[in-house]
């Protein structure tokens, strides 16, 4: 009898709040919403909107970006580090 409580009890999970359901944003390329045109290399703290703590660039599904400006920002990340505007790596970036 007692076991057939205890079963009974851990099955009834309870919550003090109940459980979040992540309602999905609609993910938009901030460059067509803002109409940039030209993704600027010399500009490193824009550019690091779009790299990691590592400095790795961000994929397409994280940041929304559409695949024509990603292109671009990874271009232009790759011409800032060559520069020495961005490290190549780094530990905690951000």
């Amino acid at each position: 009898m007692a076991q057939n409580q205890n079963v009974k009890e851990q099955s009834e999970i309870r919550y003090l709040t109940p459980p979040s359901v992540d309602i999905k944003k609609k993910k938009y390329c901030r460059f067509k919403k803002a109409g940039i045109k030209y993704i600027d290399y010399k500009d490193p703290e824009f550019l690091k909107k779009f790299l990691n703590e590592q400095g790795k660039i961000l994929p397409r599904r994280i940041t929304g970006t559409s695949l024509k400006f990603q292109r671009r920002v990874a271009q232009a990340v790759k011409r800032a580090r060559h520069l020495a505007l961005l490290p190549y790596v780094t530990d905690m970036m951000k």
